[in-house]
């Protein structure tokens, strides 16, 4: 699994809609690790399906090489 690879896995499952350039999206998670952020309010009562859509993803792009 190549660190570029992440993209291709996304599209496959559907989880990006719209890219303005999904062509450099690729080259960059090709060309060096990236440094991703997930933001939400861990203190918050409850999680919803949303936060636990954002950590699969950011765990997918740990799997990927990324940070």
């Amino acid at each position: 699994m190549g660190t570029g690879d992440i993209i291709d896995e996304l599209l496959w499952r559907e989880l990006i809609a719209q890219s303005t350039d999904i062509g450099a999206l690729q080259a960059a998670a090709a060309a060096a690790p990236i440094t991703l952020y997930c933001g939400f309010d861990p203190t918050a009562p409850s999680l919803h399906l949303g936060n636990l859509a954002q950590i699969l993803t950011v765990r997918r792009f740990q799997q990927f090489g990324h940070r």
